[in-house]
């Protein structure tokens, strides 16, 4: 199991409503995240970075999570676990691998 697990559990209805300790989150979505999930940033609430990628999930389906297993996520421009903490305004970004170029080579 990959840190960033997928499921349809509670943190499902994390996206549409506040509850308790949860927090206001933009979910900011980049290059194969972004096609997956059809927009490139999102409002949602949670308490926890698992939490809103949990929600992330639920909500885009089986495309959005294949590419969230091999991305990399940052909170606020720093690297994150699953279990940290959010707060109000903090920005989640979902930064998969990319590749690619010209096609040319430097010499």
């Amino acid at each position: 199991m990959t840190p960033f697990a997928t499921s349809e559990g509670p943190a499902a209805s994390a996206a549409s409503a506040p509850a308790g300790s949860q927090a206001s989150i933009t979910l900011l979505l980049f290059a194969a995240a972004r096609e997956a999930a059809g927009t490139a940033r999102e409002e949602m609430w949670a308490s926890t970075v698992g939490e809103i990628l949990d929600a992330a999930c639920a909500r885009h389906g089986t495309p959005f999570a294949a590419v969230l297993e091999r991305s990399r996520v940052w909170v606020n421009g720093e690297p994150c676990s699953p279990e940290q903490r959010l707060s109000d305004g903090d920005e989640v970004a979902v930064l998969p691998p990319v590749s690619g170029g010209s096609g040319r080579r430097a010499r």
